[in-house]
């Protein structure tokens, strides 16, 4: 096998990275469970589905202010990040880094189109567009990147009010908020579109200025991740709950649909830079059995992402039935997916260097087969 295909050393990982990454990919669960079991008005319009006891109420307003769209940033983060690990470390290899991460990229964007066709929440075909962005990016400052990610996110923030005050409730919302049988305007679909590619390709942006200023990786003082914890958590869980607020208050009506989403869009980075230095703080510590689960469940976080989609298709929607749980009932099933993964990532690895799909996904990169048993 040519050496600049090699796996790295253990030496070499960024442990930061993979903790980081194994509470993302664990958390972003909390968010897709939902559109795995419940209809798709319920993803955004918490009224309108499995809330129907105050136990489900509360788990729903409970991850509205604190999961929703927090951990799919921190997961956008850490891909921002990850694009960087790789094209530097192809360039210390000889290799070609934009050409190699472009085809990488590109095989991404299949497994995406594959995972999309079983479900429509797919987020790889996203991350696997926005790395040419990234890639061009990749070397500005960090302060350039960091503009260029808030910039995107505040026009995915306007783009919602905009659309708010130009649409028809009762006509445009359609499946979006208020009926799944009824497919939203043209109007509030690019709205959609704009958010979900903003609010991603602002925190890849963002993740990459993270690294380039050495945060991410772990390597500034524990001070300095206790300062960056309580401002990101200090100027984004007001907004959260702003954002809850607004659509309480109105008792979760189309009126207030869009623009009650704006104060969360504007939380998504804070929170999450927040909940990445609270994660930091956490790695810091003395390694523990627990340290060594979540670095596990991001080193195989492809694989644990693409197993929760299986686990979420065949038990919510195969064996419950579509629709008919409450959240309160799908926290259960999220709690036991967490402690599987958190089981079984670590023993997969002491005998294999990477997940099943890091591994298939590695030897198509390379175009090569690579070994997987240690």
């Amino acid at each position: 096998m040519n050496d600049n295909a090699a796996p790295i050393s253990a030496g070499e990982r960024i442990t930061n990275l993979d903790t980081v990454r194994g509470v993302a990919t664990l958390g972003i669960l909390v968010m897709n469970a939902v559109s795995f079991g419940l209809p798709g008005p319920a993803y955004f319009n918490i009224d309108y589905a499995g809330s129907d006891t105050w136990p489900a109420q509360a788990v729903g307003i409970l991850g509205e202010l604190f999961i929703d769209q927090k951990t799919m940033a921190l997961f956008s983060l850490l891909f921002g990040a990850g694009i960087v690990v790789f094209a530097d470390r192809a360039e210390q290899k000889g290799r070609r880094p934009l050409l190699l991460s472009v085809w990488r990229n590109l095989l991404l964007f299949g497994i995406g189109l594959v995972h999309v066709a079983f479900w429509e929440g797919d987020v790889l075909m996203l991350y696997a567009l926005c790395s040419p962005v990234l890639l061009l990016l990749r070397k500005r400052s960090a302060r350039t990147l960091f503009i260029a990610g808030g910039i995107c996110i505040t026009i995915s923030a306007l783009w919602m009010a905009v659309t708010q005050a130009a649409i028809d409730p009762s006509t445009d919302l359609g499946d979006y908020w208020l009926n799944e049988s009824v497919s939203m305007s043209d109007a509030v679909g690019l709205a959609f579109i704009v958010d979900f590619g903003g609010r991603g390709l602002g925190m890849m942006l963002i993740g990459v200025g993270l690294f380039r200023a050495d945060i991410v990786q772990g390597l500034r003082p524990a001070a300095f991740y206790r300062r960056l914890a309580l401002i990101g958590l200090g100027i984004g869980l007001p907004l959260s709950i702003a954002g809850v607020a607004i659509h309480a208050a109105s008792d979760w009506s189309g009126d207030v649909a869009l623009i009650g989403a704006v104060p969360n869009i504007l939380a998504t980075a804070p929170m999450a830079v927040g909940y990445m230095a609270l994660i930091t703080l956490w790695n810091q510590r003395p390694d523990t059995w627990l340290h060594e689960r979540f670095r596990a469940v991001g080193r195989m976080a492809l694989t644990n992402y693409l197993v929760q989609t299986a686990l979420g298709l065949l038990i919510l929607r195969g064996v419950f039935g579509f629709g008919t749980l409450g959240r309160d009932e799908i926290l259960l099933f999220i709690v036991g997916v967490w402690m599987a993964q958190l089981a079984w990532s670590r023993p997969w690895l002491s005998f294999f260097r990477f997940g099943p799909f890091e591994w298939l996904w590695r030897v198509a990169t390379y175009r090569q087969l690579q070994p997987i048993r240690r």
